[in-house]
């Protein structure tokens, strides 16, 4: 059942005026769902430089009050607009969301924050990166003052499979000690084999397949094993498919092991060459049970019988499994707003996993151990 339906209907008084920036496969879909999902959104503004996405937009909106800009700064400065929605190549998250907050608006930026940690922590100064450069700590210092200077700001980070139903419905049972105490988590993102080269393409903005894939595994594990620190961690790959990819040095198939402390472990398979479908999956084992989320995905019910076996068919895309998880995800940064609350998931909240994401990209480039200091930073 979509878990949408499960919430009572809601009709604020006021409309959050909010912006997508970026029209690629993600950005055209968080449009779609702030337009139909989300009854607390007004859908004022779309945003992008590429001129096909500029072209959808110029139709798809040409009968709404949506206006179209082909300038970021201009969009900015919108009469108006009270929000903005970031779903552009990873490569400019972090200048995109400072420009936002600078302009005094709301900011929900897609995982992850940055490729460089250097940018994340100009946008967020925790206390334990004190000892950073000179030069980051200034900018970091003043990025952190002008937050200060507004309060009222929302900026939440986009990891989405926390709204997922199931994902939700798994950490309840593991706080309630359905499994005991757990202690591994294995975990897969893998998507369809792409042969249009739009993934080559897109490989090369964003930081690795670990850092791009794995990340929603790695906070997954944080999450549901409760910000665990890592210790150590480890990474393989192979090209199977891309050969493209090693221009960029990347592979289209990978394995990472992270050690986390008190005895836990994360096993993360991520890939780019399923025949069959979108399959992400999580299990969770613990000292007196597993929990196991989507090991076989399903795109419906429907089951086929015939003198072949038994067959079922399988989502082609991540947008398809986690459909709901979005609309949740828009529904809740828009409340939070409107409703002066805290954000579900607060940009600081990505720090560790991609110091994480990062740490595996690097194994998996130099075979080489990585290793975590006591605070779960790299050593």
């Amino acid at each position: 059942m979509d878990s949408l339906h499960n919430m009572p209907p809601k009709a604020p008084s006021t409309r959050l005026n909010i912006a997508v920036v970026g029209l690629g496969r993600m950005g055209k879909r968080h449009a779609k769902t702030l337009l139909f999902r989300v009854p607390h959104a007004s859908l004022v503004a779309v945003c992008s430089n590429d001129e096909a996405e500029l072209k959808w937009a110029r139709e798809f909106f040409k009968d709404s009050n949506v206006e179209v800009f082909s300038s970021f700064d201009d969009m900015l400065g919108k009469n108006g607009l009270q929000a903005v929605w970031v779903s552009t190549s990873t490569n400019v998250h972090a200048s995109m969301t400072t420009a936002c907050i600078k302009k005094g608006l709301h900011v929900l930026c897609e995982k992850p924050v940055s490729q460089d940690l250097d940018e994340v922590f100009a946008l967020l100064l925790p206390a334990a990166r004190d000892a950073r450069t000179d030069q980051d700590c200034l900018q970091a210092r003043a990025v952190c003052a002008l937050a200060k200077q507004n309060p009222h700001l929302k900026v939440m980070a986009g990891y989405s499979r926390r709204f997922d139903s199931s994902y939700r419905a798994a950490k309840l049972q593991i706080d309630k000690g359905d499994i005991g105490k757990p202690f591994l988590v294995r975990s897969q993102t893998t998507d369809l084999l792409d042969t249009t080269g739009f993934f080559v393409r897109y490989a090369a903005k964003n930081g690795g397949i670990f850092y791009d894939c794995a990340i929603h595994d790695i906070d997954l594990t944080l999450w549901l094993l409760g910000d665990v620190k890592p210790k150590a961690c480890w990474a393989v790959g192979t090209i199977t498919h891309h050969p493209e990819l090693k221009e960029l040095n990347d592979v289209d198939n990978g394995v990472g092991v992270v050690e986390y402390e008190g005895g836990c472990i994360g096993y993360y398979y991520v890939s780019r060459t399923q025949a069959h479908g979108h399959d992400v999956c999580t299990e969770v084992t613990g000292s007196a049970g597993k929990l196991s989320v989507n090991v076989h995905p399903h795109s419906n019910l429907v089951e086929l019988a015939s003198a072949g076996g038994v067959s079922h068919a399988v989502q082609p895309e991540y947008w398809e499994r986690f459909e709901d998880a979005f609309a949740t995800e828009a529904i809740e940064f828009c409340e939070s707003i409107l409703e002066d609350r805290p954000v579900p998931v607060a940009l600081d909240v990505g720090i560790q996993s991609l110091e994480i994401g990062l740490a595996l990209q690097d194994a998996l480039l130099s075979g080489q151990v990585q290793r975590f200091d006591e605070n779960g930073h790299r050593a």
